[in-house]
């Protein structure tokens, strides 16, 4: 007897089918998420910022301004913001006081133009120029910047007097450092723009501090002494020179009034000369009444008459009289 066993036949999965509903709200997410993710792509750009922005790695807008922008939404694009007004501090030659954490401040030793110790400290400011160089042309930008500032730092103070360090060529050395520490960074293509470059602290080392107190004591009683000697010498060299001026005048005026007088009594005798020449019994006989009337009264005088008698009685008279005569005829005249 043979039984006959048939294989199982196999059972048709059931699908059924997505209901209407549910494929809409799928559809519906699917799109809520493809807006946000395009509405991603929408940023703004602060007023003390610029933007640059990226494509698969690649610079395609090196300079975004302030304002609402849109970029294609992540992974696409890429954007970058930069605060270029911002000026951002590098410490050269030690470090800058931290009273929070208790660092005391700390500087570096450079070498003078004549072999002298100087701890120096330099605070550089600069601020992002070009945000694509920036980024990209460099590793560390501010590390390029303090390295360029440091070496025309010690560039220049090799070639400096320690007195002129300390004292009058602070201001030189921070621009001649600023202008060639700018040219470095420029050909390094960092990026960055130099804005100041300020030395914080210049001091000798511990060890000959005392000596070089008492250098700069000298120095300033040295510019005090020039200063009052520059200050006697503006107050005396104008007096003397108006004092001359005024004896200048003064023999100007004696030389002019001699020279009048001179060429009056020139002109008075060429004027009695020529009346001479008309009638010179006359005017010899005037002239000689006129030098009497000046002389007479200054002497002491004798009157004799005709008859060879001394008239004593006129002398007590003649020497009581004071007053110079005042024409002719006056006392003093002959008598007779």
């Amino acid at each position: 007897m043979s039984i006959l066993i048939s294989p199982p036949v196999p059972m048709a999965a059931s699908v059924e089918p997505a209901s209407p509903p549910q494929s809409r709200r799928f559809r519906q997410i699917v799109s809520y998420i493809f807006a946000l993710w395009l509405i991603s792509g929408v940023y703004i750009v602060q007023t003390d910022q610029q933007g640059l922005v990226t494509q698969w790695g690649r610079v395609v807008e090196p300079r975004v301004f302030p304002g609402i922008h849109y970029a294609l939404p992540w992974p696409i694009d890429k954007v970058y913001k930069l605060k270029v007004r911002e000026l951002r501090r590098r410490v050269v030659g030690g470090e800058i006081p931290d009273t929070v954490l208790g660092r005391p401040a700390s500087s570096s030793e450079f070498f003078s133009g004549d072999q002298n110790l100087l701890n120096i400290r330099v605070v550089a400011q600069y601020s992002v120029s070009n945000p694509r160089d920036f980024l990209f042309a460099a590793q560390s930008p501010d590390q390029i910047v303090g390295l360029a500032v440091e070496s025309e730092l010690v560039r220049r103070v090799a070639h400096t007097r320690v007195d002129d360090i300390l004292t009058t060529q602070k201001l030189a050395i921070q621009s001649d450092v600023l202008r060639s520490a700018q040219t470095v960074v420029d050909s390094y293509r960092t990026g960055a723009l130099l804005a100041s470059i300020n030395i914080e602290s210049v001091s000798p080392p511990p060890e000959t501090a005392e000596a070089f107190r008492g250098v700069a004591g000298a120095r300033s009683d040295a510019f005090r002494i020039v200063n009052e000697a520059d200050g006697y010498a503006n107050d005396l060299v104008p007096r003397a020179r108006g004092q001359a001026d005024q004896l200048l005048d003064q023999a100007h005026s004696y030389s002019s009034g001699k020279i009048n007088r001179a060429q009056g009594d020139a002109s008075h005798f060429n004027a009695v000369a020529a009346e001479y020449s008309k009638s010179p019994n006359v005017t010899s006989t005037r002239v000689y009444l006129e030098a009497m009337e000046l002389v007479l009264p200054r002497l002491k005088k004798l009157i004799v008459d005709a008859n060879s008698n001394l008239d004593l009685s006129m002398i007590g008279k003649q020497d009581n009289s004071a007053a110079p005569a005042t024409g002719p005829g006056t006392e003093g005249a002959p008598q007779r």
